[in-house]
Parts: C-alpha cells; sequence; structure tokens
C-alpha cells in the first residue's frame, strides 16, 4: 500500500504519478492511498514512486497490509480484474477492427496491440476471463496478417516467374547485358 500526499502546484508532478501508479495496476481505495498485491517486484515499484513524491516536496510511505475479511479482499480483487477486464476489451475490440483493414496496417497494428497486451499482463494480477478473449483476437489478427503476407510474395514470385518466363521484349535489351549497359550512357 501506498500512502501519499505531493502539493497542489505544480499539477504535472501528481499527473506522472498517477500515470505510473495506474501503469503498475493499483487499486485506489480513497485519495492518496493505492494498493497492489504483495510481491517483491510491487514493493519495489511503490517504494521507487514513494521516493519520486518525496523529491517532488510530497510525503510518503510504503505499507504492508491486508484487508480485515475475504470480502474486502474479493472487492478489492474484483474492482482490479474489473480495470483490467476494460482494457482486454479494448484490445480485442481494436484487433477485431484490424481485421478489415488492408494486410500492412494489420501488422503494424498487431505489433502495437501484442505491446499492448504486454504492458496491460504486467499490471494484471487476477486475470479476468476478457484476458483470453483479447488474446484469442491477437490470434487470429496474426494468422490474418500472416497470410495476407504469404499471399503477397506469392503474387510477387508469381509476377516476377511471369516476367522470366516473357523473356526479352523485342528492341529492349535485357538487363544486365552489354548494350542495356550502353543505352544508359
Amino acid at each position: 500500500m501506498l500512502s501519499y500526499r505531493l502539493p497542489r502546484e505544480p499539477s504535472s508532478p501528481r499527473v506522472a504519478l498517477w500515470r505510473r501508479l495506474k501503469r503498475l495496476g493499483v487499486a485506489q481505495i480513497s485519495d492518496g492511498l493505492v494498493v497492489l498485491p504483495a510481491d517483491a517486484r510491487t514493493r519495489e515499484q511503490l517504494e521507487w514512486a514513494a521516493d519520486d513524491v518525496v523529491e517532488r516536496g510530497g510525503v510518503a510511505s510504503v505499507w504492508l497490509a491486508q484487508p480485515a475479511t475475504r470480502t474486502q479482499e474479493r472487492e478489492l480483487a474484483t474492482a482490479m480484474a474489473a480495470d483490467r477486464a476494460a482494457e482486454y476489451l479494448e484490445l480485442e475490440a481494436a484487433a477485431r477492427r484490424a481485421l478489415d483493414a488492408p494486410p500492412a496496417e494489420q501488422h503494424q497494428v498487431l505489433m502495437k496491440l501484442r505491446r499492448a497486451i504486454r504492458a496491460v499482463h504486467r499490471r494484471d494480477f487476477f486475470p479476468p476471463t476478457e484476458r483470453d478473449r483479447a488474446q484469442a483476437a491477437l490470434r487470429l489478427l496474426a494468422e490474418r496478417a500472416e497470410r495476407a503476407e504469404r499471399a503477397e510474395q506469392a503474387e510477387q514470385a508469381e509476377q516476377a516467374e511471369r516476367v522470366e518466363r516473357a523473356g526479352p521484349v523485342a528492341g529492349v535489351p535485357a538487363a544486365g547485358s552489354a548494350e542495356a549497359g550502353r543505352g544508359a550512357r
């Protein structure tokens, strides 16, 4: 658990801290109080965030705590899972929209979505079912992009083969021939 307070002005340190905490996947308990499941990585991340708060003129401390009841623990886990579920649904929707995009765009979107899903995985402490749906949508997009790439490569190979079979065109020297080299001068 991280308890923190930053000066209201300037607002940029508060905004930067909040963005950092959101990237970590925190659950906000109240204003200036956020939690993450306890492990070495999350504790270190919260300690770094606390150090940043202090460096920017604020007050911060990291606490090890646990909910007093199983109900509170379940509610907290459910809220964190719901936050990740929303992110996974966005990724799934983006992957499905990209299925109708041109092949080159599909590949670009796929690379962007793979980075995004890795970032969500890092803050996904209570994986929701939407995680599987997002991964399936990305796999489908990857298959479609790969199929389109193979089709494009096959088409280019066929075109090159047709040109090769057609042979030299009358009056046009073959590429690499001495006549072609003289004509270029």
